[in-house]
């Protein structure tokens, strides 16, 4: 008895290109980040010729970076990655800063539809994004290849497989 249809999750990042856009504020984390995301996507299969990093001051500056990627016709990314750091201070900024970037990267992966994966860390210290900042770079970059896998499955008219049970 079937209960139900699946896409089965494929992280096998053979063969997808994947940009990386990474802001430079809180530079100790965000190298941690970028870090963390290129030896994932290593292990996954993608391979350092078909990883491209734009480095970008802060995480503000990211999605208009994110927009120019996607766009791109001639070789096309199949997923974006967004990597910054954003820590709390004594003032409102934290919050426009956390809510802004997130809503705009949000707004330019449905507009262009090509996946992207958000890891604008936001943090109430140092201390915090340093201990997340290799983990969040390795999803990120898990979270990229699964999401261009999945995207590329249904666009082609790929059938979920039943799920027996």
């Amino acid at each position: 008895m079937t209960r139900y249809q699946e896409y089965p999750s494929n992280e096998n990042g053979n063969g997808l290109r994947i940009g990386i856009v990474v802001g430079r504020f809180n530079q100790d984390i965000c190298d941690g980040l970028l870090s963390g995301a290129i030896n994932a996507l290593h292990e996954l299969g993608v391979s350092a010729e078909d990883i491209t990093v734009c480095n970008v001051p802060g995480a503000l500056e990211i999605p208009l970076v994110l927009q120019s990627l996607a766009d791109e016709e001639e070789t096309p990314y199949d997923a974006l990655i967004a990597l910054a750091a954003v820590v709390r201070g004594e003032t409102y900024h934290f919050e426009i800063v956390s809510n802004d970037s997130c809503r705009a990267v949000m707004e330019v992966q449905l507009a262009t539809g090509v996946p992207i994966a958000n890891g604008i860390l936001t943090v109430e210290n140092d201390d915090q994004g340093l201990v997340r900042m290799h983990g969040k770079g390795a999803d990120c970059a898990r979270c990229a290849v699964e999401m261009a896998r999945l995207h590329a499955s249904i666009r082609m008219g790929d059938k979920p497989q039943p799920v027996k049970g």
